[in-house]
């Protein structure tokens, strides 16, 4: 079984995000950024089917600008095999991600792909639903648990009012939410046999994929700061504060 999983480059989780002084953005420029930490999930548990001899190979997958391939290395360092970079500097939008990745897909023939639910950066958790439509393939999404026997995948999903668990035909995609498995530190070693494994280099034109973008940023703004609360002295206080003041009854 062949597994391709899906990487991004985002700003890393612990750095606080601030708001370019035009309002066109966030500010990256000296910015500390990582692999998404849902995709990082994904490369754990494509890894961890590798070794318990489910898949043979795999591979992971990144687009957007030159420095994504330090991301791809990282993965490369966790256990991937090869990476695929699509180089672009355009700002990729989730369909396109999507229609990048089929065309990858149907390039790379594998069983089955893994992402993570969500990138950090912009919440939109639509990508690995899209791959799945345009592939016309079956989808396991928000999965807390994953196994694979006799050509069928067994996924735990993380729904509203619990778990959930459905059995889908190969080939499939999952997307992986935060309890699937905790993801493994790169050792030296493998750091350094990460810099020899290769990664392959394409364009969203070498894909015939057109990633106009469909949306427009009108303004980016940071969110209101919170008021500092009062203590009331009892419940006729606070009843008049939320009468007049909050004006919310």
């Amino acid at each position: 079984m062949k597994v391709l999983v899906a990487i991004k480059r985002v700003i890393d989780y612990n750095v606080k995000i601030r708001v370019k002084s035009d309002e066109t953005g966030v500010e990256t420029t000296n910015v500390k950024m990582s692999m998404n930490p849902f995709d990082e999930i994904a490369v754990e548990e494509g890894v961890r089917l590798r070794e318990a001899g489910s898949a043979e190979e795999l591979i992971a997958v990144s687009i957007g600008p030159k420095h994504a391939q330090e991301t791809i290395r990282t993965a490369l360092a966790m256990g991937a095999d090869r990476g695929i970079h699509v180089e672009t500097d355009d700002e990729i939008e989730p369909l396109a991600v999507a229609k990048l990745l089929k065309a990858l897909a149907d390039k790379e023939n594998p069983d089955l792909v893994i992402l993570g639910k969500q990138a950090i950066d912009d919440d939109s958790n639509q990508t690995g639903q899209m791959l799945a439509a345009l592939m016309g393939w079956s989808q396991g999404t928000f999965a807390s648990e994953l196994g694979i026997s006799d050509g069928k995948a067994s996924v735990t999903r993380e729904i509203d009012g619990g778990l959930e668990t459905i059995q889908i035909t190969m080939p499939a995609v999952v997307t992986t939410d935060l309890r699937l498995n905790t993801p493994r530190y790169a050792s030296l070693p493998n750091i350094m046999k990460a810099k020899k494994k290769p990664i392959d280099e394409t364009t969203p034109a070498d894909l015939g994929v057109d990633t106009a973008a469909r949306l427009t940023t009108l303004k980016v703004t940071e969110p209101s700061s919170r008021e500092a609360g009062v203590i009331v002295e009892d419940v006729v206080q606070l009843v008049d504060k939320l009468r007049n003041e909050a004006k919310v009854i």
